[in-house]
């Protein structure tokens, strides 16, 4: 998803296009924009409104999302507030999977706590 005003003239007039031959295509393209402007901005306030407005519309896959982010709606709006990532964690969950793997199910605990601390 291109921001707009990155588009090149050509394939913002073919989206144009698109966009009004489909008025569902358009809502979600409007609706996953939104979102990813305050992701962008850190705008967690305007969550709510984002809600109500996808509710409005008869979008049932971005319901699908909108009921999921409900059932856990402080972590949402705190994800989309704060400049706080966890994707350095994450990244080293992932590779202390990759070195499990790499045993082939050899490699006992002690190892891997080896090669976990002892990296180059």
């Amino acid at each position: 998803m291109t921001n707009a005003g990155h588009l090149t003239e050509t394939d913002a007039a073919e989206l144009k296009e698109i966009r009004a031959a489909c008025a569902h295509l358009d809502a979600t393209a409007r609706h996953v924009r939104d979102f990813a402007a305050m992701m962008r901005d850190l705008r967690g306030n305007d969550l709510s409104a984002w809600i109500d407005r996808v509710l409005a519309d008869d979008l049932p896959a971005l319901h699908s999302l909108v009921n999921g982010m409900k059932r856990d709606l402080d972590a949402v709006t705190a994800g989309l507030s704060t400049p706080w990532s966890s994707g350095q964690v994450e990244g080293h969950g992932t590779r202390a999977k990759l070195l499990k793997r790499m045993g082939f199910g050899r490699a006992d605990f002690d190892l891997l706590r080896r090669r976990i601390l002892l990296r180059t």
